[in-house]
Parts: C-alpha cells; structure tokens; sequence
C-alpha cells in the first residue's frame, strides 16, 4: 500500500493576482479547498504564510474560523513557513530569522498554535537555513527531492518514500518529509485536463512497492484551481463543471483504491522506524548550492538578477537592512515590513498596478529608515571615488611612481601596467580594459593567485580562449556581446597611507563604463585590490551582465582540496569542494533563461582556494545585491576555475513592456580582493 498525501499552498501575495481579485480568490479556491476536506473526511494540509492568514482574516475571518475547527478535528495539517514567502538563501541571517519569529506570532494569535512543519520556501534550501528553523520550534522541513537528488547520483532512490534528515555544516538534523515537482506537475494538468485519469494513474502505480512508503500526491499552489492568475498566455482554459470537483472526484477515487491511503504530511513520521528512514542527508552540493523546486529555468537568479528591476529592489532592501542593524531602537514592525518588501512575488510576475504600489511603499520606508543613502565605495573608511586627485598619465614604458607611506612602484611595460609593494604584485592589461594579468600577494604565495590564462593553456579545444580575471561581460540575446576588454590611457592617483587608484574609460554601445582598481593596505593591515565599476548605461539592459571575475591560477592551488564558501541566508559559512566535480551555474539551460545556478552572498563574501591559501572576495550589498557565479571543470593540465558576479540575468520575468519601472538599476559595483591562509 501506498501512503498519499497532499498540502495546498496558499498565497495571496501572488505576483499575477491584483489585490481586489483575492476575495474571489477566497471564495474560488480556498473555500473549496476546506469543504473538500470536511466534506470527503480527507485529510490534506493546508500551508500559508502568516501575511496571507493576516489578508484573509480582513477579508473573510469565517474562513480563518473554519480552518481552526478543521485542524482542532485533525482533518487539517497546517503547515507554516514564516511571516511572508521570502527567498531565504538570498536575505541576510537576521531577516530569515526575523520571518520564522514574526511568521509564529501571527500564526499564534490566529490559529492559537505554532505548527511544527514548515515548507522552504519556493523549496530554495540552504544549509544555513536548516538553523534558522531550528530556532523557531519547527521539527520538521518539507523539502522538494527532485533537484537534489539529482545531483546526489549516491542517494538510494527508496530514500523518496521515506522521512529522512536534512543536516548542515555543523551536524545538526531537522526531520525532512519530501515533496515532488514531477507529482505535483502530473496533478496539476491532470485537473487542468491536459491529462486523462488512466494516465495519472499510471504514473502514481509507478511509486507503489513491497515496503511501506508515502508519496507526496500534491504541494503546489491552490490558487490555480478554478481560477487563473493570468502569469502565462499558455495557461489552460478553465474546466466546465469545477476543478476543485474534479479534486474530489480524484481523491475519492483514490481512496476507494486498495492500493492507496490517505494520510497526514505529519504522519510521515510514523515511518521513521522503516529501514532506510532518517539518513543524514547534505541537500546542497557543489553544483547547485541552492537547491530550487521544478525544472532548472527555476533557480536562484530568478528572485536575485532577473525580473523587471530586481537588482534595484534587493539594493534598497540591503540598504534598509543595514539602517535596522545599525539602529538600536528598530521595532518588531520594521522588521516585519522589511520581510515584507523582501517578498518573493514581488521579483517575478508582478502586476504593473502592484509593481507601481509596491516601489512607492519600497521607496517610503527606506525613506523613512535611511538617514543617508550609502552609494558610494569606500576604501580605509574613507569615501575615494569623488575625490580630486591631480592624474599622474603613464605615457613612458619606464616611468616610475613612489607615494609615500606604503610604498609602491609603478612601471608600464608594452601593454602591461605593473604596481608592487612589499607586500603585493600586480599587473594590470592596459589593452584589455585594465583586466587583471596577474595578481600575487607575497606574504601568503610567491605565484600568483589570480591570473589571465592565455589562449592554448589548455588542450581542449572548448578552452581555446584567453580566461580573464577582473572585467565586464555583457551578453544580449541575438547581438554581439558588450566587455570593457578594450584599450584604455590608465590615470594614476595617490592619496594619502599609500592608496594608489588607477583608472580608465571604456565607451561601450550601451554607454561609457567607468573603472577603477584600488590598491592599498586595509585596517587589518592586510594587502588587497579594489575593483569599481560605474556603468554610466541610462537603463537596465536586457540580459546576461557578469562582472569582477577572478581566474585562479592552477598552478597556485591544490586541486584535492580546492573549495569554495560563502553564506546562503545562514549565520555560518557553507563550504563547497570543487575536486572531481563540473559546476556551470552560469551556464543557461535554454536560450530564455541565461543562468542555472548561485550564490546568495548574504555576508558580502565569497570564499576560493584550498587548505593552505584563499582568495577572499568582498562585496557591497547595499550598493548593488550581485550574487556569485562558480564556474570549476578538471581539464588537462589540471583545472579550470572562476569565480564571477551577477548583476543581471534573463528569464521569462526580465522584460513585459512595463516601461519606465525596469529602467533604474544599480549603475556601481566594488569587489575587494584580499588573500589569507589557514581558512
């Protein structure tokens, strides 16, 4: 026999549905979703966000009193996930934190419980999420199996018909219940009629087995039975006679089968005493650090880099963030508004009427929660870029420079401009948009770290290119794609403790691109290079942007050990090694969608190198909310790996003819490289 059961998630913040249409939505989707369960003696969960509990109990409170008696009769599993649908991997540990807290109290005052199971959010898991429910009292996390499962090929497929573990970093378990993309996607175009019952059938005997098991039938949206939110042309036609009927048909005919039982999602647990329950399983890997329900067009980049003007909206969140962080006095309130502008439905599908109200409130409260607007890059504490500083031209291939304090010594040579201290080597590609040849830092690697691998390094002919570090990519669909490797004058700057600024301009079809290397000592005494960039574009463009790459030199680093790290949401790092795997996250998985993977970043760093030396790689959120790109394949004669920064990617979100609202973006960018030993 196999266990079926089936959650219905609720979401009345959903991009495509205006805010007068969800009253309907109440009485076309969410009644009847309750009076199936009453009515059939079925047991399913129910699954909403504390917002949309708050947005129903305005509109129609009965519906909040109904769902009460149901659970209070056990007919209803309510499932949480915090105060709104935020995308955890991509906020910093204290909003995720602050979501699950604010998300309890509503349901607290509501529902009179806190429930125990919480659903991930768009199933985008972290490890450093696995905390964060932890803390707020959940004992069990629903999580999709499809995604990291696949890049898990040592994973027994038996484990999906079983309560497993989810583990993070430091050894800490929640109980893990699976949901199934390809379940929920069969159910749905069963209902919708895109499918017959014979053959929907078909694909649930295909789980049954000798063992017992259970098997998500359904978890997935409710509001897209008997009702259209109108995200997609391709959407299918409303069914005559009601959908939500045929639901009950369908379980009921379920239920009258042998084969099948209906349970509860919690009691999924009572099989935790089956063999091959309750394995401690990483759900992340190298490849996709980020796991994310559905196909791979659904990835990280989809709330991050895409839609109409995502960059912007998360840039303002960060600011927003930081002013909370920084302010002693900041209320539970504020918190939970940022929750709320963190929302995810408002980076994808959104109305132009929701967009236009949801960019006034965005505007008003960082407004309101900002004293000042951080927007410029900072070197030593101090604001550089907007300086005057009399230009020091090299136009001779041996003329030096010398500023006092931290000495350096600047040389062009050819193409090549060279800046060295006592403590770092650097050489900048003059014809190439000052591209990063070669980077050394001497007190942790007498070879360079960084460097440009030149055409023919490799012997596969895919690789037959020049890699290099530190510079601008552009890709517009169906154009010629857009880099600043083009030949620059470089200026010279010096201020004061041995800054040295060097800069040039790159005219571009899009507009001037505006750049600046920093090189200097930072306050823990420690060498590092600043790349900046000002894109002088006019507007948000319409693809693939990826900028301030670095290339690590093979020749430098310990393929066994190699790694990467970074914070996806969670408090602590989360470390990747590299050794044996092929990890694209910015290879596209259709010509519509440019990107598979990411990084969320949510500490402003990312972390690359091996068990003896790193390349530390720091970012400004609040000045522009890029995400990571890895890029690691072996390929003789040792390994290709690289690291690179997103600002814009493309999907099926990024461009609806909404107009003017697409065409702010953050037009500054700054990575801080540094380097370390013994991370």
């Amino acid at each position: 026999m196999l266990d079926l059961f089936a959650f219905f998630h609720l979401n009345l913040a959903f991009s495509s549905i205006e805010e007068e249409q969800r009253s309907e939505v109440i009485q076309k989707c969410y009644w009847p979703m309750l009076n199936l369960a009453c009515e059939e003696k079925i047991p399913i969960g129910v699954e909403a966000s504390g917002y949309t509990l708050e947005v129903i109990e305005s509109l129609d409170p009965g519906w909040i009193s109904t769902l009460c008696d149901l659970c209070d009769q056990n007919i209803v599993d309510f499932i949480g996930c915090g105060y709104v649908q935020l995308i955890g991997p991509l906020v910093p540990a204290e909003v995720n934190a602050a979501n699950l807290r604010i998300g309890n109290k509503v349901y607290e005052r509501l529902l009179g419980f806190r429930p125990e199971i919480a659903l991930v959010n768009e199933q985008a898991y972290s490890e450093g999420l696995l905390q964060h429910y932890l803390d707020a009292g959940f004992k069990v996390i629903i999580m999709e199996w499809n995604n990291p499962s696949r890049f898990h090929p040592e994973w027994n497929p038996e484990w999906r018909y079983l309560p497993q573990a989810a583990i993070n970093q430091h050894g800490e378990k929640i109980s893990l219940i699976w949901n199934e993309s390809i379940a929920f996607q069969k159910f749905q175009r069963y209902v919708h009629g895109e499918i017959e019952l014979n053959e929907y059938l078909k694909h649930l005997e295909q789980q049954l087995g000798d063992t017992p098991r259970a098997f998500c039938l359904y978890g997935n949206d409710a509001e897209i039975f008997d009702f259209r939110p109108g995200r997609f042309q391709t959407e299918a036609v409303l069914r005559e006679g009601g959908e939500w009927k045929r639901i009950a048909k369908l379980l009921r005919h379920l239920s009258n089968d042998a084969q099948f039982q209906f349970i509860h999602a919690s009691s999924v647990l009572d099989l935790i005493k089956q063999p091959n329950s309750l394995n401690p399983l990483a759900l992340e890997s190298p490849e996709q650090p980020v796991p994310v329900k559905k196909q791979e067009k659904y990835n990280l980049t989809r709330w991050a880099v895409t839609g109409l003007n995502d960059l912007r909206v998360n840039t303002d969140c960060w600011q927003i963030y930081h002013s909370l962080t920084d302010n002693c006095e900041a209320t539970e309130e504020n918190w939970k508004e940022l929750c709320y502008l963190w929302s995810s439905d408002f980076r994808t599908h959104i109305t132009p009427k929701r967009l236009k109200n949801y960019l006034q409130r965005l505007g008003n409260f960082k407004y309101k929660m900002l004293s000042q607007p951080k927007h410029n890059c900072f070197a030593d504490g101090k604001t550089v870029l907007e300086t005057t500083h009399s230009p020091s031209g090299i136009n001779s291939s041996s003329q030096l420079h010398k500023p006092k304090g931290n000495t350096y010594t600047i040389v062009t040579n050819g193409r090549f401009l060279h800046v060295e201290s006592q403590h770092i080597n650097l050489i900048l590609n003059c014809r190439k948009g000052l591209a990063i040849h070669s980077l050394r830092f001497d007190d942790v690697c007498s070879t360079p770290l960084i460097k440009t691998i030149p055409h023919g390094y490799y012997d596969d002919i895919s690789m037959g290119a020049d890699f290099y570090s530190g510079h601008l990519i552009f890709e517009i669909p169906g154009k010629p794609k857009i880099t600043d490797l083009e030949p620059v004058t470089p200026v010279i700057d010096e201020i004061c403790r041995g800054l040295i600024i060097v800069s040039g301009s790159i005219f571009t079809p899009l507009g001037q691109i505006k750049k600046k290397i920093f090189v200097g000592i930072d306050a823990q005494n420690k060498p590092y290079v600043k790349i900046f960039y000002k894109l002088n574009w006019g507007k948000k463009p319409i693809g693939s942007l990826r900028l301030g790459a670095v290339t690590l030199n093979p020749e430098a680093f310990d393929a066994d050990s190699l790694f990467y790290a970074t914070h996806n949401g969670g408090y602590d790092i989360e470390k990747f090694f590299l050794n044996g795997r092929v990890v694209s996250h910015g290879a596209p998985p259709s010509f519509l969608v440019s990107a598979s993977h990411g990084l969320g970043v949510t500490a402003d760093m990312v972390v690359l190198g091996d068990q003896k030396k790193q390349i530390y790689l720091n970012i400004q959120k609040s000045l522009c909310s890029a995400i990571g790109l890895i890029t690691h394949r072996n390929v003789r004669p040792n390994f290709f790996s690289r690291h690179i920064f997103s600002l814009v990617e493309m999907d099926e979100t990024s461009d609806r003819g909404i107009g003017s609202v697409a065409n702010s973006f953050p037009m500054e960018f700054v990575v801080k490289i540094s380097a370390g030993k013994g991370f």
